[in-house]
């Protein structure tokens, strides 16, 4: 399309926030859509909603327009446009971005302002992403809320870490942000704000320039209003980086490709509807996931997770604590008085665990996934709640993670399917849990789930 042709009107910025990430990169990628013309679109978005939802701990439309005209400018020179061409991406306040700050969500690092971009920072770039800014975190990315609310209901928390990357998703401030998980800072929060949040194999994507909490644990995350944005996303990150020694070679995933095939056969799905631990699920969600399978009929079957998975909160939270404590030494001696009592309890449990246990909890990884392993035998993917209930009303904590922990310490992909509402209208996720290392096929089959609930629920609506 020529650079001067009639402007069409779904360059209207309303429509254009309307759009699903895909169709954004496609109408960019073809011309219909300028660079431009979507980053000024999620600007005003973001000046529209963030006195509600308080999403973002740095944000210059400046610099935002500034990025967007150099990819408008390259287009217009002939020279090559990458994957994600003109689109726009919020990052974490844990991931260094060069001359902007990122500050880690404590009073300590404020006005810190990185010199180099993380890892995943100059893959977007490459890619040709616009950063639209840094997205609040708790602080140091453990529990201690930030400002942000969550975009559905301002009442309600956002869930954490990763609450202003959810909650700018959410509210159609981006199409596309990254987190990280630790324990359950993805799944939480999109589970609580209705997006779709990934949680990819531990080591598929670098953390090198993340702060670090829990090296055995911290995961990067993605957020999307569909499936298909975060296997995009994630085709983009995806790789080997040599300063995380927690990524390996590997061959591209095709996450996208692989996400929008048909599935082969229907998939099996095995329904956990009790989850471990002693946090019961809430009626509304225990109502949908009867609902759900009900829905699925004999393309589920129930599944109970083995006694051993018991113990996996207690075992996640001893390597959590123990790691913490030992990444987080130069905060506590630079800055004790400045943290707050939560994230100083857990430094202090960590340096109180013996070397012999936290040993001994690397071992469990292993040991659960044996057992997972014999389980996805069976099935294609694992179903269940994302969290016990919708997001909690208060913004003084974010809400349990008692469902996510499991996974994480698993190091097994999982994404959040926005699926459920509770009986006051508020968002409510489903997890889809795969094998390790099998991300695109579990995104095809979290992309055949959502389109599978929506074609049932129109046929329901209709009869």
């Amino acid at each position: 399309m020529a650079d001067n042709a009639p402007i069409p009107k779904q360059r209207r910025p309303d429509q254009i926030i309307a759009l699903d990430a895909l169709t954004l990169r496609d109408r960019m990628a073809s011309g219909i859509l300028r660079p431009t013309d979507v980053a000024a679109a999620f600007a005003s978005q973001i000046k529209a909603r963030e006195p509600d939802v308080q999403a973002f701990a740095a944000f210059d439309d400046g610099h935002v327009m500034a990025q967007a005209q150099h990819l408008d400018d390259m287009r217009k020179a002939g020279l090559p446009t990458g994957p994600l061409f003109g689109m726009p991406v919020a990052l974490k306040d844990i991931i260094d971005t060069k001359g902007i700050p990122t500050e880690n969500g404590t009073s300590i690092d404020a006005g810190r302002v990185p010199s180099a971009d993380a890892t995943i920072v100059r893959k977007l770039k490459a890619a040709g992403a616009v950063i639209m800014g840094k997205t609040v975190t708790t602080e140091l990315a453990f529990l201690t809320p930030g400002k942000t609310r969550n975009p559905v209901n301002p009442a309600h928390t956002p869930g954490g870490s990763s609450q202003g990357s959810a909650a700018a998703v959410g509210a159609g401030m981006v199409p596309l942000a990254v987190g990280t998980q630790t324990g359950g800072s993805v799944i939480r929060p999109a589970a609580y704000c209705g997006t779709v949040g990934y949680k990819p194999t531990f080591g598929a994507i670098s953390r090198a320039g993340v702060l670090m909490q829990s090296p055995t644990l911290d995961t990067m995350g993605l957020f999307a209003m569909s499936v298909e944005g975060v296997a995009m996303l994630g085709d983009a990150l995806f790789g080997d980086d040599p300063a995380d020694p927690a990524t390996t070679p590997s061959a591209p995933p095709a996450l996208l490709a692989t996400a929008m095939s048909d599935v082969p056969v229907r998939p099996a799905l095995a329904i956990v509807s009790k989850m471990p631990g002693n946090v019961a699920a809430s009626e509304d969600m225990a109502l949908a996931m009867d609902e759900l399978a009900g829905i699925l009929g004999d393309e589920c079957f129930p599944l109970i997770l083995p006694p051993m998975f018991d113990d996996a909160a207690d075992i996640r939270e001893r390597i959590n604590f123990a790691e913490m404590a030992k990444c987080y030494y130069a905060y506590e001696r630079r800055g004790r008085d400045q943290l707050s009592d939560v994230t100083l309890d857990a430094i202090d449990k960590g340096k109180a665990i013996l070397a012999r246990d936290y040993i001994a909890a690397l071992d469990w990884p292993k040991l659960l996934n044996t057992a997972l392993d014999e389980i996805f035998d069976r099935c294609d993917a694992i179903i269940c709640p994302a969290t016990p209930t919708s997001a909690p009303g208060g913004l003084s904590s974010t809400g349990s993670a008692i469902y996510n922990g499991l996974w994480t310490l698993c190091g097994v992909p999982v994404v959040t399917l926005p699926l459920f509402e509770d009986s006051a209208g508020m968002p409510m996720g489903l997890q889809i849990v795969g094998k390790r290392g099998n991300d695109a096929r579990l995104l095809r089959t979290a992309r055949w789930l959502m389109n599978e609930i929506k074609v049932t629920s129109g046929e329901m609506t209709d009869a």
